[in-house]
């Protein structure tokens, strides 16, 4: 009984070989015919025409899928510079009373960025 079975997996797993021979046989000859396919006289002037539409940035070996692209439009912020005299500022308007969101627009950082300063400073009360 578990003789058969076993003759069972040995010719499923030569019939699988033999399927991802042809697989692979077929889908070198698919990639190989792509650059004719779209008008291209050879594999390296596809690959450049591919390279430009995508922006020429290439991802390199083993880096994933990529990464999805902003709206047209939106801009990237800038990282905040923290100087003495921005920490001054902060001090200076929580003195004044201002409340975080207030202080971060003011500056021109980000709320966090406040936060992490005012901690720094001292000015935040401990936890309980």
């Amino acid at each position: 009984m578990v003789t058969k079975q076993i003759k069972q997996l040995e010719a499923a797993k030569a019939n699988l070989a033999r399927l991802e021979t042809a697989v692979a046989k077929h889908l070198q000859k698919e990639l190989a015919g792509l650059p004719q396919a779209y008008g291209f006289d050879s594999l390296q002037s596809f690959f450049r025409a591919v390279t430009a539409a995508s922006g020429g940035k290439g991802k390199g070996k083993g880096s994933g899928a990529a990464k999805p692209r902003k709206a047209a439009g939106s801009k990237r912020r800038k990282r905040a510079v923290i100087t003495d005299a921005t920490r001054a500022t902060v001090k200076k308007l929580v003195e004044a009373g201002k409340s975080g969101a207030e202080i971060a627009k003011e500056v021109g950082v980000s709320l966090p960025s406040v936060q992490n300063i005012k901690k720094a400073l001292g000015l935040v009360k401990a936890r309980k």
